[in-house]
């Protein structure tokens, strides 16, 4: 780690909703409120009339304890809700209930770790602890917070479910956070309890502060890939304050990821401004050995266990095997095509693995999309590797068929539709490699001090039939033709 580096103190909120439940938190309202009227899936308790009372989602309680498990953390045996006062447009009651882990107050568990690779080495980021609690409602603005005329309230998400992880103060970078988030990510999606890529899913709170200053929160960050670049822009801007002899405040900044930049919201609350005081419309719940033992026994396959099996399975590498079951959606179409064809062995596995993890998704990365979002199938893959073997097309030509295989069609459509195939006509490809040394005679000299310039040659002769030339035959030909002019040995 760099110096630089170790200046920086970062710590984590991380708010997933716990989209796969069916139900809010404390009533019978609807959980799936994306793109419903605004303000239509709202009761009495949603949005605090006088009187009403909640009733804790015992589903929710079975989540919380799923991931407890699976991130090694201490499950509170009994524990109950607070409210946290504030006054804000987004809570109609006036209070958020959560939960609060002082004042004779448990969170629902503590402790636990994420390990993370970042580069050449690897670390645990240890948490601190994990809570339920209520999600406000959706405050909308035309165009930014910081220029938006109006804020409108949808009531709609108001008592959605949330589950908070919050880590110690422990992250070093910008990188560290984002290795950390995939991992979180990673873990969610195979414990079943959150579908991520859902709008709203997930909302991060970043603490940062340069070591022996202030900190900084920057609150609601939307998505897991803005996090690292308001990590950045607010280091650099508490840096460059610092280089100008200006003090760094305790202050609550907003994300801009339009204009990726950091804004001033508030002088930050303490704890006491909260008020927290135990939620007396809530019994405490208590949770015994039994029911975590039941839920534990009854886990899915998690993404460590995963890779294990599929290094053990499919020989790939730990490098392989760890980046395939980082996105559950892509390591289930790995598995789903190598299994469906038969004739399939290790070397073949390989090449699946390299070709999903590489040109399949460097397509989905570049087009901001989803394997589920696209109409590729996992047996056009496999088509396309055999087709590649066979030597029916080049690697290169393979590549340059992505782009239509993500809308669906199968390899030999478009390789029709394409006129694209192999070049493997002995004949053909001798009299144009003939062609392509009489053209380049600068080439054939550099041959003569160093074979290795005949892949030159090659390229020449891949230019003229666009890639299409069996790179094998070719280059047999090719010796054959300058061994026989005497120009290599």
């Amino acid at each position: 780690m760099s110096n630089e580096n170790d200046e920086v103190v970062i710590g984590l909120e991380v708010h997933i909703q716990l989209t796969n439940l069916k139900t809010k938190l404390f009533c019978s309202c609807s959980n799936e409120y994306r793109g419903a009227e605004p303000n239509s899936h709202v009761c009495p308790i949603c949005i605090g009339l006088p009187g009403s009372l909640p009733v804790i989602n015992k589903k929710a309680i079975e989540f919380a304890t799923r991931l407890a498990i699976v991130l090694n953390c201490r499950i509170n045996e009994s524990m109950y809700f607070f409210r946290k006062n504030y006054f804000y447009a987004d809570l109609a009651k006036g209070f958020q209930i959560s939960q609060y882990n002082k004042a004779g107050g448990k969170a629902f568990a503590d402790g636990g770790k994420i390990g993370i690779k970042v580069n050449s080495y690897k670390r645990d980021i240890i948490l601190n602890r994990i809570h339920l609690e209520e999600d406000p409602a959706r405050l909308v603005h035309k165009g930014s917070i910081a220029t938006s005329p109006y804020t409108l309230v949808d009531y709609n998400r108001s008592g959605v479910a949330l589950i908070e992880i919050v880590t110690e103060p422990v992250i070093n970078s910008p990188e560290e956070a984002r290795e950390f988030l995939k991992q979180l990510k990673s873990i969610v999606q195979y414990s079943g309890i959150s579908i991520l890529d859902l709008e709203g899913s997930v909302r991060v709170d970043a603490n940062i502060s340069i070591k022996g200053h202030e900190r900084s929160e920057i609150k609601n960050i939307s998505s897991f890939k803005e996090v690292e670049r308001a990590l950045r822009h607010e280091i650099i801007r508490q840096k460059n304050l610092l280089k100008r002899g200006k003090d760094l405040i305790q202050e609550t900044r907003h994300w801009d990821d339009k204009r990726r930049v950091t804004i001033s919201l508030r002088t930050k609350e303490f704890e006491a401004d909260y008020r927290y005081f135990p939620e007396q419309d809530l019994v405490p719940i208590e949770i015994d050995n039994e029911f975590i033992e039941n839920i534990s026994n009854n886990l899915p396959e998690m993404p460590n266990e995963r890779a294990l099996r599929l290094r053990r399975d499919y020989n790939l590498s730990e490098f392989d095997s760890d980046n395939l079951v980082l996105d559950k959606s892509i390591a289930d179409f790995y598995e789903d095509g190598v299994n469906s064809d038969a004739s399939f062995g290790l070397s073949e596995y390989k090449q699946y693995c390299n070709w999903l993890m590489n040109d399949i998704s460097r397509w989905l990365n570049e087009h901001n999309m989803a394997l589920k979002e696209t109409k590729l199938h996992h047996h056009q893959i496999v088509d396309l590797i055999r087709h590649v073997n066979e030597g029916k097309i080049t690697t290169k030509i393979a590549k340059t068929i992505i782009d239509d295989m993500m809308e669906g069609f199968s390899i030999t459509e478009i390789l029709e539709k394409k006129g694209k195939k192999r070049v493997s006509d002995e004949k053909f490809l001798e009299e144009l490699s003939k062609e392509v040394i009489e053209e380049n005679p600068k080439i054939i000299e550099d041959c003569r001090r160093n074979s290795k310039a005949i892949e030159a040659l090659i390229g020449r002769i891949m230019g003229k039939t666009k890639g299409q030339a069996d790179p094998h035959i070719t280059r047999k030909i090719m010796v054959k033709l300058l061994k026989e002019k005497g120009i290599i040995q």
